[in-house]
């Protein structure tokens, strides 16, 4: 199992975060061993004094594929969650000042958790995430544009 992610496909927080808004998505790679479960919960890593976190919609893929045309990619997927995705936001400012992958800032153990899996709905472009934390919402968005959009991420 791995997990790939893409990140700067949310505009308006690559931007937030003087980041640049590329043309191709950002792709990299979070091992099992960053999962949180029961066996592996979260914890603030020593190396860090900046976690930040972002509510993520999961794709599972069922299949091994590759190389896919974009219209194919749904047909991948079996099942979607809500996943949050932490970032040792110091060291990673601090990799990317040195041209240096970003893995063990977003790689570490635990830095990603998600929810139970579920079946695709038919309409995906009609999904949204919402994460309140102690009450108070702090993140929300959603796929919008149909259902190619939620291969993307919002």
């Amino acid at each position: 199992m791995k997990i790939v992610c893409v990140g700067r496909n949310y505009v308006a927080h690559a931007r937030e975060l003087g980041n640049e808004v590329p043309s191709d998505p950002v792709i990299f790679i979070k091992p099992a061993t960053a999962l949180s479960s029961p066996d592996n919960p979260f914890s603030i890593p020593s190396f860090s004094n900046e976690i930040h976190y972002e509510c993520e919609l999961v794709l599972r893929i069922a299949k091994p594929v590759r190389q896919l045309k974009k219209e194919e990619t749904l047909s991948c997927v079996d099942a979607i969650t809500a996943g949050i995705d932490f970032t040792a936001r110091d060291l990673q400012q601090q990799l990317k000042e040195k041209g240096l992958p970003w893995e063990k800032a977003k790689a570490f153990d635990g830095a990603a958790l998600f929810s139970g899996f579920v079946a695709l709905p038919e309409d995906s472009g009609q999904l949204s995430l919402r994460l309140h934390v102690d009450g108070e919402l702090r993140q929300a968005g959603g796929v919008g544009g149909g259902a190619g959009a939620a291969a993307r991420g919002f």
